[in-house]
């Protein structure tokens, strides 16, 4: 199959090379503002060039990967729908929840799959949590914990533009929870502080955040986020039930040092960057996008189920702001 890649920065030239040695993807076009950007794909992957995201949709391709900033992302997947071709995009599906329940009512009932990009759900600890939770091993769950700790902030200027670190960073634990757990966010309280760089609390962000989310069983999901993490890249869940705990992230890449006496775990070199941790993840992703273009599955993660996760990044970002609980129905309504 031939796939178009809308976007060549640090993630779209990643997925484009890890498309670019799957079997079924016998070729790529690929667009890029920036003329470079294309010129390397094409020289290091044979990809073909196209000067527009219209002229990729008219080269014959079969599915397309949106990979540019997030501001194009709502325009793209809605033009790419209207062309008829499966959609993945990476997260988030627009800027602003207002934006992305449009999009949502525009594509609903195009018959077009979506495939929006959150790659822990194709990680294989998060696979095996979800099949223990789902298979009953655990018993009734009480407790879940879900961490995400980078190794240094971003630069000023992504900061300024990223929403906060709820919509940023946290979503992507906020997505988990509710894929491993199968169960949805009713109220959350947020707190958050600055410790790091300046710029982040000029912002109006903070670098470090904790949420405690109650889900709809009654269950406590307990969120930690950072932008400082020295050890380096950071991401687990632990899962507590009446009848076992579990957890995903306790191997030897984690960025954790142990002070017990005699302890040797962990005893390898730790994670330092998203790519490396979530490798094997993005990969699947991909191979299962491409069953979604050759119309072998549906989308395993919809436009519907990334808002999801955005109605509980901006249920903590106002409990943040305003410190207080704050139920999801009520940013719904906002």
């Amino acid at each position: 199959m031939r796939i178009g890649i809308l976007g060549l920065g640090r993630i779209g030239a990643f997925h484009a090379e890890t498309l670019s040695r799957l079997d079924t993807v016998e070729s790529l076009v690929v667009a890029d503002p920036f003329a470079g950007a294309v010129t390397a794909a094409v020289g290091r992957l044979g990809a073909e060039a196209a000067d527009s995201p219209e002229a990729v949709f008219a080269s014959g391709v079969d599915g397309v990967v949106i990979a540019a900033a997030t501001d194009a992302h709502p325009g793209l997947l809605l033009a790419a729908v209207e062309a008829g071709l499966p959609v993945f995009c990476e997260k988030p599906v627009a800027r602003t929840m207002k934006e992305g329940t449009e999009v949502l009512n525009a594509v609903r009932d195009s018959g077009v799959e979506i495939q929006i990009g959150y790659n822990r759900r194709f990680d294989k600890g998060f696979a095996a949590a979800r099949a223990a939770v789902r298979g009953g091993e655990l018993g009734v769950l009480h407790t879940v914990r879900s961490t995400t700790l980078d190794p240094a902030p971003p630069p000023a200027a992504y900061i300024a533009s990223s929403g906060g670190i709820f919509r940023d960073c946290s979503v992507h634990d906020f997505d988990i929870i509710r894929w491993v757990t199968g169960r949805e966010v009713t109220e959350v309280y947020a707190t958050g502080g600055n410790r790091g760089e300046r710029y982040i609390a000029e912002a109006g962000d903070a670098d470090t955040t904790a949420a405690v989310l109650t889900l709809d069983d009654g269950t406590l999901a307990v969120v930690s986020n950072s932008r400082h993490n020295a050890r380096g890249y950071d991401v687990r869940m632990e899962l507590h039930g009446f009848r076992d705990s579990i957890a995903v992230g306790l191997e030897d890449k984690l960025p954790l040092r142990s002070v017990e006496p005699g302890a040797t775990f962990p005893a390898g070199p730790p994670h330092d960057f998203f790519m490396d941790r979530f490798a094997d993840a993005y990969r699947a992703e991909l191979g299962v996008f491409t069953e979604v273009v050759a119309g072998r599955r549906s989308s395993p993660c919809t436009v519907a189920d990334a808002l999801e996760a955005g109605w509980i990044a901006e249920a903590c970002t106002l409990s943040l702001r305003e410190r207080r609980a704050v139920t999801t129905e009520e940013v719904r309504g906002a």
